[in-house]
């Protein structure tokens, strides 16, 4: 079906001009503006929940903007909580398990939609639900869509268990709440195995091959599994509020079920990966640097399995908004009415929580770890966003427009107004006099033009994409917004055109 012809509207309210872009310099000083704003909203959250200790970052363009610590990261000894305590990130591990996943399919070393049990023969011994389930891949364990029942109470409390023991358990049977690939359903145990394939394809531990593979090559020189490898003063202690007192959580070793939860890491060091995935937008022909192909790394970020709707959520500031959710390669997805797309994931373990969360398009992201069991900042990480989009203005970053977008805009605001000869100069595509006849188009024109007044400068497109884009006519009395979109031939012709008017 067409969605639209060309139509010619005059409108001096509805379609206001947009920002000015910001320069690199400009958008890193107006979100440091923010901080204060933003240490308050922290502070503030800290003491509603009552966490002993809390520390964030805020990342832009690749770079850690800003910083806090609240509380302590160890109450018995009073170590002050900062950017480079150590904490336990629970379930924010799962996307370093799968950047591993996809740096070993890159090297052509497995594939997604294998059986996963190509590389974990005991799992060719499971009984699914039901004759016709289709056995599982590793793109079913990487998003959620094994079968596997929800089990975040239990699995938070196997982290320590041996890769035996979870072979064991999965050589005995496992039981399954749905038949593999038609729905999401959150899986610590589908981690846990993912990070016995990394180890079965790379030939090394767990650890070591993080630790070589991602953590070393991005500088994350104090980010590990095992907590014994943390200095006292450094290593957040986990804590529990039982009884209008603090009680402290044991930390568990690593084990099995680390993939799934076991990092330790901080502020300071996980603002390398944060920045990592920000670097993947927007796509170009930069040299490759990262320890993970861009276009894997936006792979990741694709919504690759349905997990809810929510047409009634609510921003912080009490802005309805509806908002879709997806789980991506270790990551959630979600995007917002707005259509402003975000990319993370919470964390939570018996005296932990976290959160990380980016805005891919606007370079933008913020994290946030406390000590107190499922803590949790995903809520206050999503106010924390909006807030900083709303205070300092920021856009999204610039897509430079390809070089067939620049001409066509440029030969498109020369046949305007009066569409001289405009069907015999090659321009616009076959359909496009079939759909809009000249006479109507002339006609329209003029009334539009007429009211816009004498054309004093055209500004450059802004490109939706390398085959899409608007561009502004400012007039002596308004301005016109011009959109128009490209086919998909060889040398790309005009195919739709629309005409605004808007506010000078």
């Amino acid at each position: 079906m067409r969605l639209f012809i060309i139509s010619f509207l005059v409108s001096f309210s509805l379609y206001a001009q947009q920002p000015a872009r910001f320069t690199a310099a400009d958008r890193a000083e107006n979100v440091k503006a923010t901080a204060p704003v933003v240490e308050r909203m922290f502070k503030e959250f800290a003491e509603r929940q009552h966490l002993p200790g809390l520390v964030y970052g805020v990342v832009l363009d690749g770079k850690l903007l800003y910083s806090g610590g609240l509380g302590q990261a160890n109450l018995e000894k009073q170590y002050p909580a900062n950017s480079k305590s150590l904490f336990r990130i629970a379930s924010m591990s799962k996307s370093i398990t799968a950047v591993a996943i996809l740096q070993l399919r890159d090297e052509g070393k497995l594939s997604l939609d294998e059986p996963a049990s190509k590389y974990l023969p005991e799992m060719k011994k499971l009984t699914y639900l039901t004759s016709d389930a289709p056995v599982i891949t590793i793109r079913n364990l990487l998003t959620h869509s094994a079968g596997f029942p929800e089990d975040n109470p239990w699995g938070d409390r196997q982290l320590a268990d041996t890769d035996k023991e979870l072979m064991r358990l999965i050589g005995e049977g496992v039981s399954f709440s749905n038949v593999p690939g038609i729905e999401y359903e959150y899986s610590n145990l589908g981690f846990a195995l993912l990070g016995q394939i990394v180890q079965v394809v790379s030939g090394m531990d767990f650890q070591n091959y993080t630790t070589e593979h991602i953590f070393k090559p991005l500088g994350m020189s104090n980010t590990v599994w095992e907590y014994e490898k943390v200095p006292q003063e450094k290593l957040a202690l986990g804590y529990a509020w039982i009884d209008n007192a603090w009680v402290n959580v044991p930390l568990l070793h690593h084990g099995s079920y680390g993939a799934m939860g076991g990092l330790i890491t901080s502020i300071e060091d996980f603002t390398a990966y944060v920045s990592m995935h920000l670097s993947a937008w927007p796509p170009r022909s930069d040299k490759e640097e990262g320890v993970l192909k861009r276009s894997s790394l936006r792979e990741m970020h694709q919504p690759w399995r349905f997990s809810r709707l929510a047409p009634s959520f609510r921003y912080p500031n009490g802005r309805q908004c509806a908002i879709v959710s997806a789980y991506a390669y270790g990551l959630s997805w979600s995007k917002d009415c707005e259509g402003r797309v975000s990319v993370g994931h919470s964390g939570g373990l018996p005296g932990f929580g976290s959160n990380w969360t980016i805005l891919p398009e606007y370079g933008l992201g913020v994290m946030a770890f406390d000590n107190r069991t499922y803590g949790g900042t995903s809520g206050l990480n999503v106010g924390v966003l909006d807030t900083i989009l709303a205070l300092s203005g920021l856009q999204p970053r610039q897509l430079a427009a390809s070089k067939i977008l620049q001409q066509r805009t440029r030969e498109l605001a020369k046949v305007l107004p009066d569409w001289k000869d405009a069907e015999r100069l090659g321009l616009f595509a076959e359909n496009f006099f079939l759909d809009n006849r000249i006479q109507d188009l002339q006609a329209r024109s003029k009334e539009l033009f007429e009211k816009t007044g004498k054309i004093i400068n055209i500004r450059e497109i802004e490109p939706e994409n390398q085959l899409r884009g608007t561009f502004i006519m400012e007039g002596e009395k308004m301005n016109l917004q011009v959109f128009f979109t490209l086919t998909p031939e060889k040398d790309p012709l005009i195919q739709q055109v629309r005409v605004r008017g808007v506010e000078k």
